[in-house]
Parts: C-alpha cells; structure tokens; sequence
C-alpha cells in the first residue's frame, strides 16, 4: 500500500511538472526585424551590427528580416522565426510597439524587445535611449562652435527627445544663440529635409543637428559643400569630414543589443520600459573636429564625466 501511494504521489508530481512551461530564459536563437534596410550605414546598420556581436559572443544561431514596416510581414516572420527556435525578437524601431502588443500573446516562449515606447505584456520589453542629455551635449558643441549665432535641428517628429536637450544645450553654452527647429515628418525623407536645409542656410543657420537617420548624411554632405558645420546623429559621422561634424551623438545600439541578451540570458530581463544613458556606456559624443578647441572638449567631458556620476545636466546643477 505504501509502495503504490508513493508511485502515485510521483506519477501526480511528474503530471504537474509537464504543465509548467519548460523555458528557462535562456538565450537560444535571435531574430531582428527592421523596417527598412540593414544597409543605410546608420540605425538599421546599427541593429544589424547589434546582431552580429549577439552572434559572436553568445555563439547562437540569429537571423534577420528587412522591410517590416506593417502588421501582417511582421506576424509572418515572427511566427517563421518561432518555428526556427528563436525565443528573442528585437523590434529595430518604435513601430513595432503596436505590433508587439498583440502578436507576444500568442508567442509566449518569446521575449520581443523594441525601441521607445509602452511595452504591454509580460514578456515584451521597451528600450528607451535618454536622449535628451544626448541632445544637450550636442547643443552645447553649436553653442560653442556658431559663428553667426544661428543654429539650426532638422529632426523627424516632435516627440524627439533630442531637439529639446540640443536647445537648452545650445542656450546653456551660449545665451545669445538663436535655434531654430524644423520637422522632417518622416526618418527619411531626404528631399524635405534637404528643402529645409536650404532655408535655413539663407536664414545664416551655420550648425545644424540632422536628427533622423534617413537624411542626415545627404543634410551633412551638403553642409561640407557649403563650408559649414553639423553634429553627427547615431553614428560617429566623423569619418564625412573632420572639418565639417564637429562631433556626433551617438546611440550605441550594438552594444545596447548586447547588454540586453546578456540579461535575457541570466533570465534578468525586465519586461516593461527600461532606460538608458551615458551611465550605461551606450550614449556617447564621437570624434571631435580639429576646429574645436581643446580647452572647450576638456570642459565637456568633465560635464559628461559630472552627468554620469550625478544624472545632472551642466543646468541642473
């Protein structure tokens, strides 16, 4: 008698156990979706370096789908990439908060991950860059550098957190600058914000912050051409002309992308909204142009060097 309630006993804890979900949360392949192109040399080409380093330093099979701009090839190559074992899905983008909301119900075995927005679910994560400080750092580099006094942002939506930071930046170095914003409305509409560009030139705009990956390098390539400056947006776009980007903005989504499959791996990824700034290493200023004076970079980076320790801006303190 004793015998048979132990053999049941265990049959009824073997039974339980099977309908518990066996992930564990550990990282076994990834997929990333972009809705454009790996190949535009800024964001989408960021995402896919991101990618690759995954690849390198946790050896996992990933793979990757470009052109994922609307629901339906989105549901598509997530379910594709279910059935290939990937159980973590990088958005490159804030359109895929709308996509994810829905479609993470049905894979729950999958951790999707995505860029500036609300993450609704248990197993969907929002990856927030704290751009504003980033801006601010950038502003304060026109503020310095404008000869005119006239700088200009050419960003693509309002909601950029960017635009404010480089204003208040730009008014933080320099109490006299004027800054004039103008939207794009799009990430990559190059003629509209070459249009806006040539404005702003005629109005003696002799900075300017292109912050949209789409256009900013034609908006820097003609900048060059004029004999005028901009700071990089993303990347460091030092390499377009020392003389002309007198230093960049840079979201370094690699390592983001790394640090965030660490954590998924040790199963301490957090679902919800997480943040992240110069504290974190993944936000950074680039290259400094030859034009910018080194007693002005030293007072910079000790601002930079303040803002990681303190979370106060040069005016917050």
């Amino acid at each position: 008698m004793a015998k048979r309630l132990i053999f049941i006993f265990l049959c009824l804890f073997l039974l339980s156990g099977c309908g518990q979900p066996s992930f564990t949360g550990k990282l076994e392949k990834v997929g990333l979706l972009v809705p454009e192109t790996i190949s535009d040399q800024v964001w989408g080409t960021k995402g896919y370096k991101g990618l690759l380093t995954i690849q390198s330093k946790f050896n996992v099979d990933v793979f990757y789908k470009e052109g994922m701009d609307n629901r339906l090839s989105v549901e598509k190559a997530v379910d594709d990439f279910h059935q290939k074992g990937v159980n973590l899905v990088f958005g490159h983008g804030s359109e895929y908060e709308s996509f994810f909301k829905d479609i993470s119900k049905k894979y729950p075995d999958i951790h999707f991950v995505f860029f500036n927005g609300d993450a609704k679910g248990e197993n969907v994560t929002s990856l927030n860059f704290e751009a504003h400080s980033m801006g601010f750092f950038g502003g304060m580099v026109a503020g310095e550098m404008t000869k005119t006094r006239k700088v200009g942002v050419i960003a693509s939506f309002e909601w950029q957190p960017e635009v404010d930071g480089f204003r208040e930046g730009a008014h933080y170095q320099n109490d006299q600058v004027d800054v004039e914003v103008k939207y794009v409305k799009h990430w990559d509409d190059i003629d509209a914000a070459l249009k806006i560009l040539d404005q702003m030139i005629v109005e003696g705009v002799d900075v300017v912050y292109p912050a949209g990956d789409g256009y900013n390098v034609p908006v820097i390539e003609r900048l060059k051409e004029e004999g005028l400056y901009a700071i990089g947006f993303i990347s460091d776009q030092s390499d377009l002309g020392e003389g002309t980007v007198l230093t960049s903005t840079i979201q370094d989504v690699d390592k983001l992308y790394e640090l965030v499959a660490q954590q998924y791996n040790k199963g301490s990824l957090k679902s919800g909204e997480l943040s992240f700034d110069f504290s974190d290493n993944v936000i950074e200023l680039g290259e400094f142009s030859p034009h910018v004076d080194e007693e002005f970079k030293q007072k910079i980076m000790k601002d930079i060097d303040t803002f990681r320790k303190t979370k106060k801006l040069p005016n917050e303190l």
